[in-house]
This record gives C-alpha cells, structure tokens and sequence, in this order.
C-alpha cells in the first residue's frame, strides 16, 4: 500500500467510519436510560469527600 491508496481510503471509508462512530456517540448519550448514568458518574468526585 502506497501513500495514494491510504489517503483514497481515508477520504472516503475513513470518513463515512467516523461518521457512523459520531452517531452511534450521540445516540448514545442522549438514549433514555442514559440519565441515570449520567447522575451516577457525576457523583463520582464527591463520593468520599469528607465534611471538615
């Protein structure tokens, strides 16, 4: 494989990849369980956080 032929796939399968990546992310994160996940990994840095 030459320089050519990556860069042909890149512009064209390479694009239509991450493409179909970047909508299976957002359809992901805003599917209606994701709520909940959401709330529980934002607690995260408080969870042991001491009352001083």
């Amino acid at each position: 494989m030459d320089y050519n032929t990556l860069r042909h796939f890149a512009d064209s399968w390479g694009l239509l990849g991450m493409f179909l990546f970047f909508l299976f992310v957002v359809f992901y994160a805003f599917r209606p369980g994701s709520k909940q996940a959401a709330d529980a990994a934002k607690a995260i840095p408080f969870k042991d956080e001491n009352n001083e």
